[in-house]
């Protein structure tokens, strides 16, 4: 029973987009959040894609030494949610998949 518990903790985190379970930062992790209607608790139905459909307007956010802050005030003001803490493997995460919409 203990290793069927085990076998599911990594998988439930994989589903919800937060990559905890790999501990590694990727690109397609990230697209997941950046279309996540619930990311961080979002209380509406707005992703990140719902503003910035293809990129739009993030042209030069992944490279801001802000980036986190902006991530956040969108988060907290626009999708109502919490905000991310800018050194995990999520925030990095969506970094990553950001930097692709501008290549």
């Amino acid at each position: 029973m203990k290793k069927q518990i085990w076998l599911a903790v990594p998988a439930i985190f994989l589903a919800a987009g937060i990559a905890y379970a790999a501990g590694k930062s990727s690109a397609e992790v990230g697209k997941e959040m950046f279309n996540d209607p619930k990311l961080n608790g979002s209380a509406n139905e707005s992703s990140c894609n719902s503003c910035h459909a293809g990129g739009k307007g993030l042209e030069n956010a992944a490279g801001n030494k802000k980036f986190s802050k902006l991530v956040n005030n969108c988060l907290v003001g626009k999708m109502e949610g919490e905000k991310l803490d800018g050194r995990t493997v999520s925030m990095r995460s969506l970094k990553m998949y950001i930097q692709t919409l501008s290549e």
